[in-house]
C-alpha cells in the first residue's frame, strides 16, 4: 500500500508509520468512546437510557481484551522470537500494545466522571445508586440485609489463599482477598447490583463489590477489608470439526470451551484496599505488565447496570417520568395474516423487512405458517445466535412431527456456544434434522428456505437477512431481511442447503454471492468498476454500510477509487481503518459512524455504474472474506432496491443527531445541524416510515 503524507495527530493510531491504515483495535477503541458519548448528559437519551450505554461500555471492554487484546498480546509475543530484520514489526506492535492500555486506563476515569453524572440525576429522580454502603446509616442497614439474605448463602466458605492459587481464578470471575490470608472465590451466578427499598418506599440499588467490601469481613469476623480483583482471560478459543464424525462434533465443542477458562490471564481489575506490593506480586504471579492490572471505574459490577435498566419498579417503567424509550408500536403486515395471502404476496413481489421498525414477528408467523400449511413440505434454516426462548424452536420441534424440517446450527458462535448446545439437542429429540459447521469455517450466513408444492410444482420461498434469527436481539438491533419467491435466488437457496448438510462449502451461485469462495473478488471488481466507470468519466458511486472495515485490500481498492473520481460514502458503526479525506489518496471518500438508541447492524453494498445493490451476513473484514460461510444477496425488486437507494442511504448519510465524521486527522466528531436546516436522525426516520406504513415510499403497504 502506497506511502502518504502523516497528519500531525495519525502516527500513533496506524498499523505502521506511512501506511494508510488505522489500527483496527485503536479504532475499536474509538466506538466504545461513541458509545460512552451516549451516556453523557448532551446526548439527549432518557436517563436510563444513558445508564444502559455506560453498562455497554463496560461489556465491550471485556470482551475487547478476552479477544482482541489477547489476539495481539499473542502476536507481541511471537514477535520477539523474529529475526532482527522484523524488529520493526514487533516493537510497533510493542507500541501499539501499550498505547491501548494507556486509553484503556483513561477511558476508565471517563467512565467514572459519567457514572458521577448519572447517580446525581438518578437520585434527583428519587432512586439511589449506592456507590458505598458506609456512607449512611440507612444504606448500611438495607445494604447488610441484602448481603445477608440474597448473598451469603450463595459463597463458598474462605480458603486460605497463596499467590500460586491465582492461577485457579477462571475468566471473569472475582475474588475477595483478605490480609489474613484469606480468600473467596465469587460465584458468576450472584448478581451484580440489588434492589431494595427503605420503609418510605425510597428505591436503592446496591453494587455487590460494594457489598462484598463492606459486610464480608465482619460477617466472617476479619478485621481488615478485602482487596476486590476481578481477572480476565483469553476467551478466544477454535474447535476445529473438520475432521470430527459428526456425532462427536458436539463433544469437540463442549471440550474445547473449557479453555474459555483457563486462558491466558489479559487484565486484572482491581478496587478496595490494595496494596502496591500485593498488586506487584499479583503482576509476577500471572505475567501481566503493570498497565494490565487496571483499576476499576468505580466498581467491578459496571454491567450490573442492565438490571436497574430492565428493572420492573413503577417509577422506572412510567413515561410519565421519560427516563427510557417507549416501545415500538409495531404490528404485523396484514400480507402475513392468512397463509393464503401470504404466499400470493411473495409470489407477486418480494417483501423487505426492516427490523425493528418491522416487527420479527413477520418472520416469526411466515414460518408458523409455513409449518401449518400442508402444502408445505420442508423448512431449513441456519441457526447462529437464536435466543433462549425463542418461539421458533416450538414452531420447529411442532413442524417436525408432520413434515421434514432441517437446521444447521453453528455451534461456535462466540458466547453462545453452550445455549446452541442444548438447542442441537432440544430439536433432534423432537425429529428435526440438524447438521453443524464446516471444519475451520463458520457458519455465518442467515438464510431459511421454504419448499411449498403448488399445482403440482415445488415451489421455493426464501428469506435471507443480515442479522440473527434472534427475537430479542431484533428488537434490539437494526438489520434487514428479504422474502422472496424469486426462482433464481430459491434454486441457490437449495444448492445451499444440498451442499451445506452434505458437509461441503457451496459455490457457484446463480445470484448468491459466498464467502469464502467469491465475495472478496466480487467486492474488489465492482470497487474496480467503478473506479473504470469514473474514468471513462461515467456517473459513479459505492455506498457500503457495514459494522467494521479493516481489509486492508479493500481499503486499498476504495483509494484507488476515490482517486479515480468515485464518490465513496462508507456508514461504519465500529472499527474503520481507512482514513478519509487525505488529498491525493482519499479526497472522495466520506466516513460517518451512527450509534444510537438501537445497535447499527444491518449490512448494504450500492454500486451506482453497475445498479448493483446487495444486503449481507458479511463485514469487511479478513475473517468474513475467508474464514467463514457468508451470503450477500442481491436486490432484484425494483421498489426495494429504489427504497434503499433513495431514502434509506441518504437518510444515514443526513444524520445530524446521532452521527459521527472520521476526519482526516483520524478523530471522530459531531456533525452540526445546518443554519436553518431541522435536526436529521436516522433511526427516527426509519420508525416514522414503518409506522405510516411506508407512506410516499416505493414500499408503500397496500
Amino acid at each position: 500500500m502506497q506511502q502518504f503524507r502523516v497528519l500531525p495527530t495519525l502516527p500513533s493510531l496506524l498499523v505502521s508509520p506511512g501506511i494508510p491504515l488505522i489500527h483496527r483495535d485503536i479504532s475499536w477503541l474509538q466506538f466504545n468512546e461513541r458509545v460512552l458519548d451516549e451516556a453523557r448528559e448532551h446526548s439527549g437519551n432518557p436517563l436510563l437510557e444513558r445508564l444502559k450505554f455506560l453498562a455497554i461500555t463496560a461489556s465491550n471492554l471485556d470482551e475487547f481484551f478476552m479477544i482482541r487484546f489477547a489476539a495481539l498480546s499473542k502476536s507481541l509475543r511471537n514477535a520477539t522470537k523474529l529475526k532482527s530484520a522484523d524488529m520493526i514489526h514487533g516493537k510497533r506492535l510493542r507500541q501499539i500494545h501499550d498505547s491501548l492500555l494507556e486509553n484503556v486506563a483513561k477511558f476508565g476515569v471517563k467512565q467514572i466522571e459519567v457514572l458521577d453524572a448519572l447517580h446525581a440525576e438518578l437520585a434527583d429522580a428519587g432512586i439511589d445508586l449506592v456507590r458505598n454502603s458506609a456512607n449512611t446509616p440507612e444504606t448500611m442497614r438495607l445494604g447488610k440485609s441484602v448481603f445477608e439474605s440474597q448473598i451469603l448463602s450463595k459463597l463458598s466458605p474462605p480458603e486460605t489463599f497463596e499467590l500460586p492459587k491465582l492461577g485457579l481464578l477462571e475468566n471473569l470471575k472475582t475474588a475477595a482477598i483478605f490480609p489474613e490470608g484469606l480468600w473467596f472465590r465469587i460465584s458468576r451466578t450472584l448478581p451484580l447490583l440489588y434492589p431494595a427499598r427503605d420503609e418510605s418506599g425510597r428505591l436503592y440499588f446496591f453494587f455487590l463489590d460494594d457489598l462484598l467490601l463492606n459486610f464480608l469481613g465482619p460477617t466472617f469476623g476479619l478485621p481488615n477489608t478485602p482487596a476486590l480483583i476481578r481477572l480476565t482471560r483469553n476467551a478466544d478459543f477454535t474447535a476445529d470439526i473438520g475432521d470430527a464424525d459428526p456425532s462427536s462434533i458436539p463433544d469437540v465443542v463442549k471440550s474445547g470451551l473449557g479453555k474459555r477458562e483457563k486462558g491466558v490471564p489479559v487484565r486484572l481489575q482491581y478496587s478496595g484496599e490494595v496494596m502496591t506490593d500485593f498488586l506487584e506480586h499479583v503482576s509476577t504471579s500471572l505475567r501481566l505488565s503493570p498497565g494490565q492490572i487496571l483499576p476499576a471505574p468505580n466498581t467491578l459490577c459496571l454491567q450490573g447496570l442492565w438490571a436497574l435498566y430492565n428493572h420492573q419498579a413503577p417509577e422506572l417503567l412510567s413515561e410519565r417520568q421519560g427516563m427510557r424509550y417507549t416501545n415500538l408500536s409495531v404490528e404485523l403486515p396484514p400480507e402475513f395474516e392468512t397463509a393464503t395471502r401470504m404466499f400470493a404476496t411473495l409470489r407477486d413481489h418480494d417483501f423487505l423487512l426492516h427490523h425493528p421498525y418491522d416487527t420479527f414477528e413477520t418472520y416469526i408467523e411466515w414460518i408458523r405458517k409455513s409449518a401449518q400449511d400442508p402444502d408445505v413440505e420442508m423448512i431449513e434454516m441456519t441457526i447462529y445466535r437464536m435466543d433462549r426462548t425463542s418461539p421458533l424452536i416450538e414452531v420447529l420441534k411442532s413442524a417436525a412431527k408432520h413434515k421434514k424440517v432441517k437446521v444447521i446450527i453453528e455451534l461456535r458462535a462466540r458466547f453462545d456456544e453452550f445455549n446452541n448446545l442444548r438447542l442441537a439437542d432440544e430439536l433432534r429429540k423432537e425429529g428435526v434434522e440438524v447438521a453443524f459447521g464446516f471444519g475451520k469455517l463458520k457458519l455465518h450466513a442467515k438464510i431459511t428456505l421454504v419448499s411449498r408444492k403448488e399445482n403440482g410444482i415445488m415451489r421455493l420461498y426464501t428469506h435471507l437477512s443480515t442479522g440473527n434469527y434472534n427475537a430479542t436481539t431484533a428488537r434490539a438491533y437494526t438489520d434487514m431481511a428479504v422474502l422472496t419467491s424469486h426462482p433464481e435466488i430459491g434454486a441457490d437457496a437449495r444448492h445451499f442447503f444440498d451442499a451445506a448438510f452434505q458437509g461441503r462449502v457451496p459455490n457457484r451461485f446463480k445470484r448468491l454471492v459466498s464467502a469464502p469462495t467469491r465475495m472478496h473478488q466480487r467486492l474488489l471488481n465492482h470497487i474496480h468498476a467503478e473506479t473504470e466507470a469514473a474514468r471513462r468519466g461515467e456517473k459513479t458511486r459505492i455506498v457500503a454500510k457495514v459494522n467494521a472495515l479493516v481489509d486492508d485490500v479493500v481499503v486499498q481498492a476504495l483509494y484507488e477509487a476515490s482517486a479515480a473520481g468515485v464518490q465513496v460514502d462508507l456508514i461504519v458503526r465500529g472499527a474503520c481503518s481507512l482514513v478519509p479525506g487525505v488529498g491525493g489518496l482519499s479526497d472522495n471518500i466520506r466516513v460517518i459512524s451512527v450509534v444510537d438508541r438501537f445497535l447499527e447492524h444491518s449490512r448494504i453494498y450500492y454500486f451506482e455504474s453497475e445498479g448493483a445493490m446487495y444486503l449481507s451476513s458479511a463485514d469487511w473484514m479478513p475473517r468474513n472474506f475467508f474464514s467463514r460461510l457468508e451470503i450477500a444477496f442481491p436486490i432484484l425488486d425494483q421498489r426495494i432496491f429504489s427504497f434503499i437507494r433513495d431514502i434509506v442511504i441518504p437518510t444515514y448519510l443526513s444524520d445530524t443527531s446521532k452521527a459521527r465524521e472520521l476526519t482526516p486527522q483520524g478523530t471522530w466528531r459531531r456533525l452540526a445541524t445546518r443554519k436553518g436546516k431541522p435536526t436529521v436522525r436516522s433511526q427516527k426516520v426509519f420508525e416514522n416510515l414503518a409506522q405510516g406504513r411506508y407512506k410516499g415510499t416505493p414500499l408503500l403497504h397496500v
